[in-house]
């Protein structure tokens, strides 16, 4: 079958946030907000990703940039479409976005629990680093914590 990748945009968001929460190993938090969301989308234009096939909505792929780095986030297939190079097309499409945008490295975050997800990064050339941790530190905390 074949399919169509497009900018994500506001619009888009109720169908990606039902496909995400359908999917083990994608983490989702206040930042996921319709708000926040369309916050990260203003703030990084021309970096983030849909797929459809046959109107649906079967693959994301979220990125921003700190004008140094690019970042992944919620890179998504449908598991009923999964096999068909829809992952690899939007890494590709997003990647080369952020190429565009002379960025040149870019990270992702993937659950150390999620097997699935880093033999995927893995075979597709990405390197996993045991040198550095990911800490995070709230601003806000999140019981007194807006979505925007």
């Amino acid at each position: 079958m074949t399919y169509t990748i497009s900018e994500m945009t506001k619009e888009d968001y109720s169908e990606a946030y039902a496909l995400w929460q359908r999917l083990p190993g994608i983490g989702l938090s206040d930042a996921d907000s319709s708000c926040a969301i369309g916050r990260f989308l203003e703030h990084n234009p021309g970096l983030c990703f849909v797929a459809r096939q046959d109107g649906q909505m079967v693959g994301t792929c979220l990125a921003g940039s700190d004008g140094r780095r690019g970042y992944l986030y919620h890179l998504a297939v449908d598991p009923i479409v999964r096999r068909q190079g829809i992952g690899q097309a939007l890494v590709e499409k997003t990647l080369d976005a952020l190429k565009a945008a002379r960025i040149q490295k870019c990270h992702i975050m993937v659950f150390n629990d999620n097997d699935l997800g880093l033999s995927f990064w893995q075979a597709t050339g990405w390197k996993r680093r045991n040198d550095i941790a990911i800490l995070s530190y709230d601003l806000v905390s999140p019981e007194t914590a807006s979505p925007c």
